[in-house]
């Protein structure tokens, strides 16, 4: 008897249930030895907790297409997975107790950076873990993608879009801020296929009086409008000369919603225009994954039903130079994939035009 566990953890995305669909049919497909599939029940809480339930093929069916997760999810902040359970129990205990009481021969983790701290303790315990690359973020170190990506890309870009004929209707400046606190890629690529006048990002400090020139000079040229995508983490240049304590302090004195409310107010105040602040929010994580997703998180799924089948843990299932990989979770848990200033596709967009609010 094979007997494997599935979680989704962290923030949902697109194409997890695409992702366990490629495990279980992979699996069962390919072996002659009997299978049990469970599933726990809102991530790493239902492996501490005992939640879960066994899965059925009726539970893998007609799911390619559905965004979310069929089993749920939840945060469980790598940072506090030593701290105890409201009862006092061990967390790290309890998840092992979880997993050893199912005889379980593998844990499959379905997670972005955080989930895979956690993933690699567990591994680091005994446990046989396999991690398959969630984020819409697209910032896991080890893999050039994460299922998720595509589709929140197509929603910000589907979002950027619409404010066109609305911001030239009205001559105003739009910013539409896209999730992403610590890395760009979203709204870098979502900037990009949207056609923004100007994107922020986390990697790249920005300078008003640089934005305040680009609007100016679109304005002289009878432009009528200007959209700017700014990720949730955009940071000026004076404010990343702070330091991380100072930094926190001026967080803690914050009188806007987020960065994007602040910059409006700023232009507003140099230049006289009318600006709007647009946030998708967790729209972008939602809905149906597009058919990139499907048939990416498919391939990953199926990979990791093979590495499981080969009994190859403690890895996570990668994506590099258009090939599958494996990568050791010790080499991914605690690093970023972050955007390189100097990289090839923002010089390409400086090229064309697109301001990054640095020069």
């Amino acid at each position: 008897m094979l007997r494997i566990g599935m979680l989704t953890s962290g923030g949902d995305c697109q194409a997890l249930n695409a992702a366990m669909r490629g495990i279980f049919k992979g699996i069962t497909r390919n072996t002659t030895e009997p299978v049990e599939f469970y599933g726990f029940e809102d991530g790493y809480k239902g492996l501490m907790n005992s939640r879960f339930r066994l899965l059925t093929e009726d539970d893998f069916a007609n799911i390619l297409t559905v965004g979310g997760t069929i089993l749920g999810t939840s945060r469980v902040p790598f940072k506090t997975i030593h701290d105890p359970l409201p009862d006092g129990r061990d967390k790290v205990a309890s998840m092992k107790q979880t997993y050893y009481k199912l005889q379980l021969d593998c844990l499959v983790v379905l997670g972005g950076n955080g989930s895979v701290k956690t993933a690699n303790l567990l591994s680091q315990e005994g446990l046989n873990i396999i991690t398959l690359p969630k984020t819409i973020d697209n910032d896991l170190w080890g893999t050039d993608m994460t299922f998720g990506f595509q589709s929140a890309v197509d929603i910000a870009t589907r979002c950027i879009d619409e404010i066109h004929t609305t911001a030239s209707a009205h001559g105003r400046v739009f910013i539409v801020e896209v999730m992403g606190h610590k890395v760009g890629w979203l709204t870098l690529n979502a900037g990009i296929a949207g056609g923004a006048d100007i994107i922020l990002l986390p990697e790249i400090p920005y300078d008003l009086n640089n934005i305040v020139n680009v609007i100016e000079n679109r304005d002289r040229n009878g432009k009528r409008f200007t959209i700017i995508a700014a990720a949730e983490g955009a940071i000026s240049k004076s404010d990343a000369k702070l330091s991380k304590k100072d930094y926190q302090k001026k967080l803690e004195k914050y009188t806007f919603p987020s960065v994007s409310y602040e910059l409006a107010d700023q232009i507003t105040k140099k230049t006289g225009r009318e600006v709007r602040v647009t946030v998708p929010g967790h729209i972008q994580r939602g809905g149906a994954p597009v058919a990139y997703d499907r048939v990416f998180a498919s391939r990953i799924g199926a990979e990791g039903a093979k590495f499981i089948l080969k009994k190859k843990f403690g890895v996570m299932v990668g994506y590099k130079n258009r090939e599958i990989i494996t990568v050791p979770l010790d080499q991914v848990a605690g690093r970023l994939k972050t955007l390189d200033p100097n990289a090839d596709i923002i010089k390409e967009a400086k090229f064309i035009g697109i301001s990054f609010g640095d020069d």
